[in-house]
């Protein structure tokens, strides 16, 4: 498989505190990847960085061909990224914001109500799109930035903990969107403390801790999500999963 992710020598320091120590990291085309870590290891501040919402202090990223650093808009029209922020406007509707963010990409007119019609439909809220995302639970307004993430058929899907603050009928329909979504289209990588989600819907897990990638894997050559968790917390100095 081709790449789509690369990282070279990428550090990120904070006044004079290292919070990411040198990573190299490749990731192909279509791989579901998790990565693990405890509290302060740098997971957040790695995946701000793969998504061009912050710059590395030294290395570099390349997606899909593009050096960020030199072509950030082409980069950001082929990523998605889902978090615990659902980056929504409260005073617009559920087929407003995804209107919105349609045209933002650039997606035909056309094109775009199809879009918004399927998407709505995916994540359960086809019977709420006229209604002002401020009159929305927070499991309701989480699935409403799947679809907000998905609505130009990203590339490349970063997860940020996305399961924070989720209900089980929105995690559901989280966990279903994922699984339907085409590795041949679309690449994910998701930051998460939920070991047993982790060995049940990913391809590959990255244990990070003190900054440095400590532990990569294919997930398949893994027995369970107990074996998981065991390797987890043989390879972090700190056992908080937050």
């Amino acid at each position: 498989m081709d790449s789509i992710l690369s990282l070279s020598n990428v550090s990120k320091s904070y006044g004079n505190v290292p919070v990411l120590k040198g990573i190299d990291l490749d990731i192909k085309k279509g791989e579901f990847v998790a990565i693990l870590g405890s509290n302060g290891a740098g997971k957040t501040t790695l995946v701000k960085i793969m998504s061009t919402l912050s710059s590395p202090s030294e290395g570099s990223v390349e997606i899909n061909g593009h050096y960020v650093a030199d072509d950030p808009v082409s980069v950001r029209s082929m990523i998605g990224v889902i978090s615990h922020e659902t980056h929504l406007y409260n005073d617009l509707t559920a087929e407003e914001n995804l209107r919105f963010f349609g045209k933002m990409y650039g997606i035909s007119a056309g094109d775009l109500e199809d879009r918004i019609n399927e998407l709505l439909e995916q994540v359960e809220l086809t019977g709420r799109s006229d209604d002002r995302v401020a009159t929305f639970s927070r499991g309701m307004k989480q699935r409403l930035s799947i679809a907000r993430a998905l609505i130009h058929e990203p590339q490349l899907l970063f997860l940020d903990e996305p399961y924070t603050g989720l209900d089980q009928h929105a995690s559901r329909t989280f966990e279903n969107v994922l699984r339907d979504l085409d590795p041949e289209d679309t690449t994910r990588v998701m930051v998460t403390h939920d070991i047993t989600n982790t060995f049940k819907m990913c391809s590959r897990v990255l244990i990070l801790d003190n900054g440095k990638v400590v532990f990569d894997s294919p997930m398949s050559d893994l027995s369970s999500a107990e074996d998981l968790k065991g390797i987890y917390l043989s390879h972090v100095s700190s056992h908080n999963f937050i």
